[in-house]
């Protein structure tokens, strides 16, 4: 018979790229992981995977059955958490899915709030990913800045501000904004690509360039090396290193990020979310001083 956490293993090496990958998130050995995807493939019959030189790939039938296994595992996991919400009355477990940046700075602040009556609360860091990427991998909120879609539900939570990072001596550290074709012209230090404060930078400058740009791993990595003097910052993490946050004036607005928490309408406890999601808007709203739009 096949068994379900044999599909769980499959989508996982599917979504990770490689058995190493997968065994690694799973905690799982290699050659163990490698023997459950044989048994999968001996259970159903079929060859999910083309093996050649060492490497593993998704085959014709492997493609096709992948969107069932998904929606599989994604019944399985509904079924799960119904019946734990009949049985207790409550959600016990909440698993929030976020860029990294969100969970550090709002996510995590977030949940040390929480009364011990609230779920407990596990995170996902996902990056670059949509609401509905995110939430067929079991998360059951998600915080990013993609619009949803039918079936899922959006609500907004805030908008936030991209900044541009300077040290305390720069000549710009008095001014409190600075203009964006004014910020091309310094050399900048920027985010990856799957950085929502990247992004909103790269939709603001159309078809300018960078000048000189200089590639940083994540927020924190940015605003250490404008502190040594190398740059300017751009990113919407929390300041650091005495660092002085300008916002970027576009002309007819501020450079920021629309931050929306999404989660399935067909949740068992979508209520239960849908006031979880609530209450976390307020808390980033009440910490930043934002508005909801």
């Amino acid at each position: 018979m096949m068994e379900l956490r044999h599909v769980r293993y499959f989508v996982a090496t599917v979504d990770a790229g490689t058995v190493s990958g997968a065994a690694s998130r799973l905690h799982l050995t290699q050659p163990g992981l490698s023997r459950q995807l044989r048994q999968l493939e001996k259970d159903l019959g079929v060859r999910l995977f083309d093996r050649a030189s060492g490497r593993l790939e998704l085959s014709a039938t492997g493609r096709s059955l992948l969107p069932q296994a998904r929606d599989l595992l994604q019944r399985a996991d509904a079924l799960k958490i119904a019946a734990s919400f009949h049985a207790q009355g409550r959600l016990e477990r909440l698993t929030i899915g976020a860029p990294t940046v969100t969970l550090t700075d709002v996510v995590a602040p977030f949940i040390a709030t929480l009364a011990p009556d609230d779920p407990t609360v596990d995170v996902v860091g996902l990056d670059g990913s949509s609401p509905g990427e995110v939430l067929r991998r079991g998360v059951d909120l998600a915080i990013g800045t993609i619009p949803a879609s039918v079936p899922f539900h959006e609500m907004s939570l805030a908008v936030l501000p991209v900044w541009a990072y300077v040290p305390a001596g720069h000549p710009w550290a008095s001014l409190g904004s600075v203009a964006l074709d004014d910020l091309l012209d310094e050399p900048l230090i920027l985010l990856p690509p799957a950085f929502t404060a990247r992004q909103a930078m790269d939709v603001a400058i159309s078809d300018k360039s960078y000048k000189s740009p200089i590639d940083a791993a994540n927020g924190t990595v940015a605003q250490a090396l404008a502190a040594a003097g190398r740059g300017i910052a751009i990113a919407s993490d929390d300041p650091r290193f005495g660092l002085i946050p300008l916002a970027v004036d576009l002309g007819d607005r501020r450079l920021s990020i629309r931050l929306r928490a999404v989660w399935d309408s067909r949740h068992p406890a979508a209520i239960t979310l849908s006031g979880f999601a609530s209450r976390l808007g307020h808390f980033i709203r009440d910490r930043y001083n934002v508005p909801k739009s």
